[in-house]
């Protein structure tokens, strides 16, 4: 499995973001007023935990009017642009509200839904999820950047969304996006599988890390592979990518070769570390495993991971 495969690219969510996102033009202010109140306009909302969808028409759509994301409370000045089609038609603007959970859910044509549960739905095309990937991400770094880190002073959105500036000590601060490590290490026929406590109960899979400052993706594997089992890692191999918005995660998904076997678990990162083999994996996936253990849905490259090696379309190097 590449990174271009077709079938894991369908079955994996947030890859299919084919947006313009007209980067030359985020300056351009009175270009961007024009997409904001053009006809075909859409604004994504989101409060602090949910995205706001608009379910007026009977179906659930991402898409509010200017007009409707004003009256729920939206702000011009916090508008983001998340881009448009190639032939410049539906601009996509996203932008948080302040409504609690409590008030959205008493609205009429307004519904509240986590990014997470919509994936795992699939009742919205595979594009507008991954334009809410993109929104989710981008509306969280401005609520968590709301200050110059540098002075403390009220930051103002700038370049369509892509930068914040201090009015005061003149800095710039830029959306972020974190690196992570997610592998499959496999020992022969076996490979290994961990339960961290956040996982639904009953449920195994890759281990992953952020990856740190000066690490090459190699490295980091390695690192977190012996930081949360205690085995040691030869030859890595990077096979796709996934952004994973949640927050702001860009999943770098690798298969490696273990030196070594015996587990040393850290129980602070892992309640559950083992070796599986291809019998037990099978019945993880087919929901007959004894015990009810079963791997993350399709949505995510660990589960992706985990079915290519048991297919035999990717092998450890």
């Amino acid at each position: 499995m590449t990174y271009a495969d077709a079938d894991a690219r369908a079955a994996m969510s947030f890859l299919s973001n084919d947006l313009d996102r007209c980067s030359l033009k985020r300056p351009d202010t009175a270009w961007l007023k024009q997409r904001l109140e053009a006809k075909d306009a859409g604004i994504v909302l989101s409060n602090a935990h949910q995205l706001v969808l608009n379910t007026a028409g009977g179906d659930i759509d991402m898409r509010h009017t200017l007009v409707s994301a004003l009256d729920l409370g939206a702000l011009r000045e916090e508008m983001i642009f998340l881009g448009q089609q190639a032939d410049g038609s539906a601009p996509l603007f996203a932008t948080a509200i302040s409504k609690s959970d409590e008030e959205i859910e008493a609205l009429d044509g307004i519904t509240g839904i986590d990014l997470r549960t919509l994936a795992l739905q699939r009742n919205l095309p595979d594009e507008d999820l991954s334009a809410l990937a993109q929104a989710r991400a981008m509306i969280h770094w401005h609520r968590t950047h709301k200050f110059c880190s540098r002075c403390g002073e009220a930051t103002k959105l700038a370049e369509a969304g892509y930068r914040r500036d201090c009015p005061s000590c003149e800095g710039q601060h830029f959306p972020r996006t974190d690196p992570c490590v997610i592998m499959l290490i496999t020992d022969g026929d076996r490979a290994l599988l961990g339960r961290p406590p956040r996982l639904a109960p009953g449920i195994f899979t890759t281990l992953a890390g952020f990856m740190e400052p000066g690490e090459t993706i190699e490295g980091a594997v390695r690192r977190e592979t012996m930081e949360e089992a205690g085995i040691s890692v030869g030859n890595v191999v990077l096979i796709s990518n996934q952004p994973w918005p949640f927050p702001a995660n860009l999943m770098l998904g690798c298969i490696g070769t273990a030196t070594s076997s015996e587990i040393r678990m850290d129980e602070n990162e892992l309640e559950a570390c083992r070796w599986c083999d291809r019998d037990e994996v099978r019945q993880m996936i087919d929901g007959n495993h004894p015990a009810g253990d079963m791997i993350p849905p399709s949505i995510s490259i660990a589960h992706q991971l985990i079915t290519a090696w048991l297919d035999g379309d990717i092998s450890a190097p």
